[in-house]
């Protein structure tokens, strides 16, 4: 069985009916204590708070309510029940009739070329846009990443798919422009070594090898904690063997009321520390493991003051829970 995790604080939506009536996956709905009493939906494992104390013995206990990362209780479950792979998504993301992944093997379009961060919306839409967590200086470049593409062999360890309607962006694009986005359909695009783009928690499927890499930093800003986690992930990723693929739009993002500006300010932290962030994981890290990796990666983080001790602890109850559910 393969699992589709989701948290949420409002009642069932559009986005919650659909994903629980796929074949093939189990619906896993983390809880929170602003959820309502009452939550049910038919086939669908919803996690409540009182659930969730009876998950692992490290988590549990130092993390926090009324936050994102209560969703790695979810992923906890979905580990513990078997998962071979784990899809994130989100109470806003209606699933298209295509919803689906590319195979984690195969030959695909790889961007090669020279290292950094790249846009790749550039490849999916002629619109001016950019994904959540690119580098504010390149938010106008064009990377003319389709001349630097060639068809690969690869093993995938992520597959980010994209989201029509109301994309993931940052603030000063919503504040700005702020226009629709539909994405046009092209084959999936793979990223090779170095070549660096930040990818979030919303559509995305990440294999059961890579399971550690799904810890969600929880004493960073909301708006920064799955960029963070996605930006970690990339060196650990190219390390082990895997690398982040991007898929078309499956999704169509309804998407739930935010406040622009308190997203910026939430934002900040990213714009500030995000460039920094693969240059210092990439020194860290030695290859012995994943779990290894991830914690050297956020040990690095701390000696530069872009995370605070507290993470730490977090991150060590995370990789203890997670090790005795994998045994």
């Amino acid at each position: 069985m393969n699992y589709i995790v989701i948290t949420s604080i409002f009642k069932p939506t559009e986005a919650v009916f659909k994903f629980s009536k796929l074949p093939n996956y189990q619906l896993v709905v983390v809880g929170d204590k602003k959820s309502p009493t009452e939550w049910a939906v038919d086939n669908v494992a919803y996690i409540s708070v009182d659930d969730q104390l009876k998950i692992g013995e490290s988590l549990k206990e130092v993390l926090p309510y009324n936050h994102y990362c209560r969703k790695m209780m979810g992923y906890l479950w979905a580990i513990k029940n078997g998962a071979e792979y784990i899809i994130d998504t989100d109470d806003d993301n209606i699933p298209k009739e295509n919803w689906d992944f590319p195979s984690l093997t195969g030959s695909f379009d790889e961007i090669q070329g020279e290292e950094g961060y790249v846009n790749i919306y550039e490849l999916f839409t002629e619109q001016k846009i950019w994904p959540r967590g690119l580098p504010l200086n390149l938010i106008t470049k064009k990377f003319n990443l389709q001349s630097r593409i060639t068809k690969s062999d690869v093993k995938i360890g992520v597959w980010q798919g994209l989201a029509d309607e109301d994309p993931d962006v940052d603030a000063i694009y919503r504040l700005t422009s702020d226009t629709p986005c539909n994405f046009n359909d092209r084959e999936p695009v793979v990223l090779n070594e170095g070549v660096i783009c930040p990818y979030n928690s919303q559509n995305t499927l990440t294999v059961k090898e890579l399971f550690p890499l799904l810890y969600l930093p929880t004493y960073v800003t909301f708006r920064f904690t799955d960029i963070l986690r996605g930006l970690v992930a990339q060196p650990i990723m190219w390390k082990h063997g895997y690398k982040l693929g991007f898929t078309k739009a499956t999704v169509v993002q309804i998407r739930n009321p935010h406040d622009y500006m308190k997203d910026f300010i939430s934002e900040i932290p990213m714009f500030i520390h995000g460039e920094k962030v693969v240059g210092l994981v990439t020194e860290a890290i030695t290859g012995n493991s994943v779990a290894e990796d991830l914690l050297l990666a956020y040990k690095a983080l701390l000696a530069n003051d872009i995370v605070e001790e507290k993470e730490i602890v977090v991150l060590e109850a995370w990789l203890k829970d997670l090790q005795a559910f994998t045994k």
